[in-house]
């Protein structure tokens, strides 16, 4: 199996990461009769680290989409390649280490780690489109 499949297959398991520490999180915050609620009642702003997990996972969701086609597009063309393997661990990578420094609210760092992220991406994505 190419192994851009494997850093997909991870990333499922950090996208549910996501999903999971923002919802803990709020469900502690708002008790879970508001989880298992329609959550139609008008709520009091996210505690600080719930607000920042979950603008963390809306960030990750931003740039998912595009992860998925850039690695399933280098397996599917047949374009896969050392290259792409090292930008696909590097855009893996740099998404796990950028879950906790959002959640404790590390300004620059994240922000690097994010563009870092974004290289990972641009490696696959340039095997893609120029072979």
């Amino acid at each position: 199996m190419p192994v851009e499949l494997t850093i997909l297959a991870w990333s499922c398991i950090l996208l549910l990461v996501h999903i999971f520490a923002a919802a803990h999180l709020k469900t502690k915050q708002y008790g879970a009769a508001w989880n298992m609620s329609a959550r139609d009642q008008k709520l009091p702003p996210l505690d600080p680290v719930a607000g920042r997990l979950v603008r963390a996972q809306a960030n990750f969701l931003e740039t998912y989409p595009i992860a998925i086609i850039v690695l399933l597009g280098v397996v599917i063309a047949g374009r896969t390649s050392e290259w792409t393997a090292i930008g696909g661990w590097i855009w893996l990578g740099a998404r796990v280490v950028y879950l906790p420094l959002y959640g404790f609210g590390v300004p620059l760092v994240r922000t690097l780690v994010y563009l870092v992220s974004l290289v990972g991406l641009g490696l696959v994505f340039k095997a893609l489109v120029a072979g």
